[in-house]
């Protein structure tokens, strides 16, 4: 696997139940040579609520000038990816294990990867398979399979 440049920029986020795993891939981030930025919960809040972690760090990577990336981490991951699959030109991708994670990226070319609350060593995993896997965009297939999301979103955004 190529590695993606250490100048690209990940936006985190969480709810109160990825709190402490985010926290931890935080430092990890770092340890690796790429530049986080925490975008909340700033504290464990048992009350607070996932779509408002979602919606900030998806507006951090559409808005960003240079190449981001977002990782959002809720209980189950599902309720961050529905979330942020409401924003056009986010491509959120629910990951479980190294082969959806690679696929996101490889197939997808996803640009926020969601994660529920999994052991450190397998977020870690996903998220060094998330960044370092290049999307495959001399394959027709894929190209064509983004523009029909596009278009989706196109349509449908109004």
């Amino acid at each position: 696997m190529k590695k993606r440049s250490e100048k690209t920029k990940i936006f985190i986020g969480s709810d109160h139940t990825g709190f402490a795993l985010k926290q931890e891939i935080k430092k990890f981030l770092a340890s690796q040579g790429y530049l986080a930025e925490d975008i909340g919960s700033y504290k464990y809040n048992k009350t607070d609520d996932y779509p408002d972690y979602a919606l900030k760090v998806c507006r951090a990577v559409l808005k960003a000038k240079t190449e981001s990336k977002g990782i959002l981490i809720c209980g189950t991951g599902q309720g961050m990816s529905i979330a942020a699959n409401k924003f056009p030109g986010i491509r959120a991708a629910l990951c479980w294990n190294k082969e959806t994670a690679v696929h996101a990226s490889e197939h997808l070319n996803s640009n926020v990867l969601c994660l529920g609350d999994i052991s450190l060593q397998l977020a870690k995993q996903l998220v060094v398979a998330w960044l370092e896997t290049l999307f495959l965009s001399k394959e027709k297939r894929h190209i064509r399979r983004i523009n029909k999301i596009k278009a989706i979103e196109k349509r449908y955004s109004k």
